[in-house]
């Protein structure tokens, strides 16, 4: 077996994802106020209108390794109607995508007043995508019918849908991704299947003691993919620190696939290897500025690098849609 190919074993090995990725990937930006890069239920959804760019880069030191790119604006019209736009560039290996994401949402407030949080969201993302693989640098040498050895590329449409729960320091959220079958030409049914469906849950709650400019953040989120069967689970700490200036925060992520990839170490006994990384991230915002970073580590014993994962938010709060709810609640005030 040759050095490429061996890589290119390894990395879907270790790869958070055994099938091509159909939209924008799961990360964990959104615990760097950068929600609606998840859920589209949370375009509008704060008082301010968020403007937020992404870079993320995987397996530091490796060559051509993936990379992802991401811009994203939302905001809320009115009272009751957010809207929101997404563009990304997604690449891995000699597969990437390039997409552009609409999103609509409304807001329903169920409390008897404008002050106290108590607001269920609803939103629906119309995605248009390209997909690329660039087969010019395989070997040809080697006939295989399957490889044309040129740049082919597909465009498709799909749809993600979700909805939010906020009522004070509370809150909660359900999407799912990719919700429409769609077959890509530069795949086939073998490689790729065309449900791409994924569901997510995730819910927290923000602990303010009483006379502090601390808070704390607990919060889980659990993601399925419904023709893979592939699920896992982040369990994330996030700490705050109220300033005159604006707000400082950091804090730990965990996340653990709930099923494993085999393996065999020495070609006699077969392991079962379940994914993990432990990813710590700081930020904090000034005036209307704001800055994050996240640094994962995959813990698992195989491994292709110990580079690292690194990812990069910048914010820019454009102004404000309506007063403050009376709450610690960091994702709409």
């Amino acid at each position: 077996m040759n050095l490429k190919k061996y890589y290119i074993i390894l990395a879907l090995f270790c790869s958070q994802f055994v099938v091509a990725q159909e939209g924008l990937p799961v990360f964990l930006d959104y615990l760097q106020d950068n929600l609606y890069l998840l859920h589209p239920s949370m375009a509008g959804a704060s008082k301010t209108t968020k403007l937020r760019g992404t870079a993320r880069g995987q397996w530091a030191g490796v060559e051509d390794s993936p990379a992802l790119q991401t811009v994203s604006l939302n905001g809320r019209i009115g009272e009751k109607v957010g809207v929101g736009g997404i563009l990304f560039n997604d690449r891995n290996g000699f597969f990437s995508q390039q997409g552009v994401y609409a999103t609509f949402s409304y807001h329903l407030l169920l409390s008897r007043n404008y002050v106290e949080l108590n607001q269920l969201s609803f939103g629906i993302s119309l995605g248009v995508l390209q997909g690329k693989l660039d087969e010019t640098n395989f070997d040809l040498t080697d006939f295989d019918p399957v490889i044309a050895g040129i740049e082919q590329s597909d465009s498709y449409i799909n749809v993600d849908f979700g909805m939010s729960y906020n009522f004070l320091d509370f809150f909660a959220h359900f999407t799912v991704k990719n919700v429409l079958p769609t077959n890509r030409d530069i795949f086939t049914e073998a490689f790729e299947p065309n449900n791409q469906r994924r569901y997510i849950v995730s819910m927290g709650y923000v602990i303010s003691p009483n006379f502090s400019d601390w808070s704390f953040e607990p919060s889980a989120l659990f993601q399925a993919t419904e023709r893979t069967g592939e699920a896992n689970i982040d369990l994330n700490a996030k700490a705050y620190y109220k300033l005159d200036w604006g707000r400082l925060w950091g804090g730990l992520s965990y996340r653990r696939s709930l099923d494993g990839a085999e393996f065999t170490p020495n070609g006699e006994t077969v392991d079962i290897q379940k994914t993990q990384f432990v990813s710590p991230f700081i930020g904090g915002s000034y005036d209307r500025f704001l800055f994050g970073y996240t640094y994962s580590n995959q813990t698992n014993s195989v491994v292709l690098t110990n580079g690292g994962f690194h990812q990069v938010t910048l914010g820019y709060n454009l102004g404000e849609n309506k007063d403050p709810y009376d709450c610690n609640c960091p994702a709409v005030n």
